[in-house]
């Protein structure tokens, strides 16, 4: 059994998580156990390395064992360009080749955290997935993922054989926008303008930022008296616009409202964006005819779970005229693990070493 270190590295949290794996097996995805976890504080720390020997000597104490990591990879919330990442928010630079030197592990990758994700879903359970839409699997066929959260990730894994998987992440979410109704035609006028942009891209409508402004847009509307609570959070969201410290969260006030039944405005807004959600993974579908699954991560669909199975995504999705049958036996499933990327991390340093 090999022991990997595996890490969910964001611009808040950092989540560190210490396996041992079965690299013997040869086929398949590899066994992981779990032997200790902590989250920590990014800022707390000047860099990443000082945060792992911490993590190392608090795993050691606990376990009251000696762990030296064969390998780890590190799920990083930002770009990665030949292992080297750096993240401007934390002031950290990330260089894959020091760090083995610092930390003395023979083998560290640093990956996008959205890949991070795409190796995650290879390891997850029946209970971590909803299946939205069961289809037909093929075992051997591309599998997709799309994630909507702060952005909107997309990206795809192609089986190798013999177990193992290249993840490819991507910048589809920056594709542009495609309005396919009315409404939303409007609401690409109303982002143009407020934006001052000239192209609007996916990532504006179809992400935690893009049901602000969805929600934004459809009190210009007029179509029900906007309520009280919602007023005053939305001026207090105004407010607090490029603050670091935030007392209202208005896309899962939206959100909420939304599936609880509670407020119009917020119903329409929701509608307007899990059908836009629907169409763009679709139109992802349909680019990669993905028969091993569709993968719908992030924390924006696993929140609003109840509003992905009232029928507007899949319609949405599967609305493609004369080509909807190409996609109409894909199986679409939804992301429960909220840590599937830190699962990911911990897989991908798992194939890194079986290679």
């Amino acid at each position: 059994m090999t022991i990997l270190l595996a890490g969910d590295i964001g611009g808040t949290k950092t989540i560190l998580r210490l396996v041992r794996a079965n690299l013997g097996q040869t086929d398949g995805v590899p066994n992981l156990i779990n032997l200790y976890e902590m989250t920590y504080p990014s800022r707390e720390f000047p860099d990443l390395v000082p945060m792992v020997r911490s993590f190392m000597d608090a795993a050691e104490s606990a376990l009251s064992e000696t762990f030296e990591p064969a390998g780890a990879c590190f799920g990083i919330a930002g770009p990665v360009l030949d292992n080297v990442s750096r993240l401007t928010n934390l002031g950290w630079l990330l260089e894959a080749e020091a760090m083995k030197k610092q930390l003395k592990i023979p083998h560290i990758t640093l990956i996008n955290d959205f890949a991070a994700v795409g190796y995650g879903v290879l390891g997850l359970k029946p209970e971590d997935v909803f299946v939205l839409r069961e289809g037909v699997r093929d075992p051997q066929g591309t599998i997709a993922l799309i994630g909507a959260g702060t952005g909107l990730g997309q990206g795809y894994i192609v089986p190798q054989g013999h177990g193992k998987y290249r993840v490819f992440a991507t910048e589809g979410g920056h594709t542009d926008f495609a309005a396919r109704t009315e409404l939303e035609y409007q609401l690409l006028r109303f982002l143009r303008d407020h934006h001052h942009l000239e192209r609007i891209s996916t990532e504006r409508v179809v992400s935690g930022t893009g049901i602000q402004s969805i929600y934004s847009f459809m009190r210009t509307r007029g179509i029900c008296e906007e309520s009280a609570e919602m007023r005053a959070a939305y001026q207090t969201w105004q407010q607090e616009a490029g603050r670091e410290e935030k007392t209202v969260d208005l896309s899962a006030l939206v959100s909420q409202h939304a599936v609880n039944e509670t407020d119009y405005l917020c119903i329409e807004t929701m509608s307007l964006f899990i059908r836009a959600y629907g169409a763009e993974a679709g139109n992802l579908a349909l680019k990669l005819l993905p028969y091993g699954g569709l993968y719908i991560a992030g924390g924006v669909a696993a929140k609003n779970l109840p509003l992905l199975q009232r029928g507007d995504f899949l319609e949405a999705f599967s609305a493609k005229g004369r080509v909807s049958s190409a996609i109409a036996d894909i199986p679409i499933y939804v992301v429960q693990n909220a840590k599937v990327g830190l699962i990911g991390a911990a897989l991908c340093a798992a194939q890194m070493l079986r290679m």
